[in-house]
């Protein structure tokens, strides 16, 4: 009966370690990949902002681009 009781024992202890072991590897894995989920979402905010910047800058220059054509077509107007 000792044996018995040392054995259910054992098996219990056993599947407590094992069980906090996975919890402790799952929880690793589970802010490894949080990790890399952050670093893509940097990236791509990143992406987000140049372009962005780019649009803004792109309507600078088209607005710049109507004034001088409106400039020339004044200017040749004039001359005629």
């Amino acid at each position: 009966m000792n044996y018995e009781i040392v054995t259910s024992l054992a098996g219990i202890v056993g599947s407590f370690i094992a069980t906090l072991a996975g919890i402790m590897i799952n929880s690793k894995l589970t802010s490894y990949r949080i990790e890399q989920l952050e670093i893509k979402v940097d990236e791509h905010n990143k992406v987000i902002d140049r372009v962005y910047n780019l649009e803004k800058h792109t309507a600078v220059m088209d607005e710049e681009l109507k004034v001088a054509n409106h400039r020339l077509s004044d200017l040749e107007s004039y001359h005629r």
